[in-house]
């Protein structure tokens, strides 16, 4: 016979499962949003993800999981933090306790804004005129000061937000971290400008047929471990990575005829999040065992097999000759060493997803320190593109021509993902610490890449971060695998590494 504890957790378990499958048509519906969707049924489908919304926030604050939750509080279930049982209650007392503080009205119109926002930036963009999402980025950051104050904070209005993708980080933290990697970059991006050596950069603006590229970019991603047998790739204005099960993973990109890397190196980072999501652990999908730890240690896993991997000179000895079959006239004459060194050229960029490993965490500070001054109400809404470009400025030395490419080029402040950009860099950080363990733990990696064995890697990374789901914090987990808190010292020995022998550096 059962005990109390052993029932109310099956119902738990059972209840949250349940709310899983709610979610996954949630995804269903705003991934379709987002690639197939007719323009005129933006508005219904608004009000489609709006009820959603309410009826799972219903369901997450049902008064039956305060119940289940004080019955398995002191029981045995509970009592080791980082097994399964423990984590499924440690982690949804911690999501119940954060959603009851937030009305459902409130939830249903950060969804039916979202939505729209969506919709609305995408038109703007593609018609450079921020004047018509202003009003609906007004409203989101509104929604979000909303959301914030009825979580409560304790320092600063951002951690409240912030907390939702990189759960008991603080703000004040993540500025500290920012700024040792940027003091510790700008002498590098400086070293680099300076230098007399430089790639060829022509090599990837020349002419890439999009047939070929999604052929390739689909090479690429089988090399490294996505499964398309669980996954497939479809193409969107902003790329994207979604789950819509344990065996349905959908990755998205965007292609440019005329740039390369562009697509190439999106769908290798949509791929890593595919690869942590189909190797969670599938018998707890929908509870916490089952769930990435942090949207930092999820961005770890894409920016490690963009980066670390797929801009490695072993990762293209193994797939450059596939490279040059696919694009004979755009690279048939040109070198692997003449390739390699452009697609890591380091210069003052203006796009985030297109911007080299070095600068791109300065794209991230940017991000950070404006949307923070915006949840604070520091910035009228119709100056935030002159207030984008004077930080660019500041920090990159570049300005904006239009804001296609300054303010208007990502899609989180439309889907209201306040507090997500931080977790770029956390990422990037992350994932550098952990790559130096794995060749720790599985001895030089370069020459299985060369031979086009990834094998290893992505099992080390299953075993060590995507099997634990969220049953360890992401500081712990970073304890736990490389035996050291988060540094950046990994990440500028990886750059300097790679990049001083390119530019000619001492």
């Amino acid at each position: 016979m059962k005990k109390d504890h052993e029932t109310a957790f099956d119902d738990l378990c059972r209840h949250t499962r349940e709310t899983a499958l709610l979610a996954a048509a949630e995804s269903a519906l705003a991934w379709d949003e987002r690639t197939m969707l007719p323009p005129a049924a933006a508005e219904f489908r608004s009000e489609q993800l709006t009820l959603l919304a309410g009826m799972l926030h219903a369901r997450r604050t049902d008064k039956r999981i305060g119940e289940w939750l004080a019955i398995l509080g002191d029981s045995p279930l509970a009592a080791n933090l980082h097994d399964p049982s423990g984590t499924v209650i440690r982690e949804l007392q911690r999501q119940y306790e954060r959603r009851l503080k937030l009305p459902q009205s409130l939830v249903e119109e950060l969804a039916r804004t979202a939505s729209l926002g969506q919709h609305a930036w995408e038109q703007a963009r593609a018609k450079d005129d921020y004047g018509t999402f202003a009003p609906l980025l007004a409203k989101t950051f509104e929604l979000k000061r909303a959301e914030a104050d009825a979580l409560g904070y304790q320092a600063a209005r951002y951690d409240a937000l912030l907390d939702d993708y990189e759960p008991g980080e603080r703000t004040a933290n993540v500025a500290r971290v920012l700024a040792s990697l940027r003091e510790a970059l700008v002498p590098l991006v400086a070293e680099i400008a300076a230098s007399k050596k430089k790639p060829d950069i022509s090599i990837l603006q020349r002419e890439f047929s999009l047939p070929a590229q999604e052929t390739l970019a689909r090479r690429g991603a089988e090399a490294i471990g996505f499964s398309f047998e669980r996954g497939r790739l479809d193409v969107t204005a902003h790329p994207f990575c979604t789950t819509l099960g344990p065996k349905d993973c959908r990755i998205t990109t965007r292609y440019d005829e005329r740039f390369f890397s562009s697509a190439f190196f999106g769908v290798l980072h949509e791929a890593g999040h595919g690869i942590y999501e189909q190797g969670l652990p599938a018998e707890w999908y929908g509870l916490p065992p089952g769930e990435a730890v942090s949207l930092g240690i999820h961005e770890s896993q894409s920016r490690l097999w963009e980066n670390l991997v797929g801009r490695s000179r072993a990762f293209w000895q193994h797939l450059y000759p596939d490279a040059q079959k696919a694009f004979p006239a755009a690279l048939g004459q040109t070198t692997l060493e003449e390739f390699y060194f452009a697609i890591n050229d380091v210069r003052p960029s203006l796009v985030r997803v297109e911007a080299d490993e070095a600068t791109y965490n300065l794209h991230i500070l940017i991000r950070f320190e404006l949307e923070q001054a915006m949840l604070a109400d520091e910035i009228p809404i119709a100056d935030v593109p002159a207030a984008w470009n004077d930080k660019y400025e500041e920090y990159l030395g570049i300005r904006s021509h239009s804001d296609a490419d300054g303010v208007l080029q990502d899609v989180h402040w439309s889907a209201g993902l306040v507090g997500y950009f931080p977790t770029y860099a956390l990422g990037n950080l992350y994932a550098s610490q952990f790559f130096v363990q794995a060749e720790k733990d599985l001895g030089a990696l370069g020459p299985q890449f060369a031979r086009g064995e990834f094998a290893p890697l992505r099992e080390w990374l299953n075993k060590n971060i995507h099997q634990h789901g969220q049953c360890y914090s992401a500081s712990d987990l970073v304890q736990k695998i490389t035996g050291k808190p988060l540094s950046h010292d990994h990440l500028i020995a990886h750059l300097r590494g790679k990049l001083a022998p390119l530019y000619g550096l001492n």
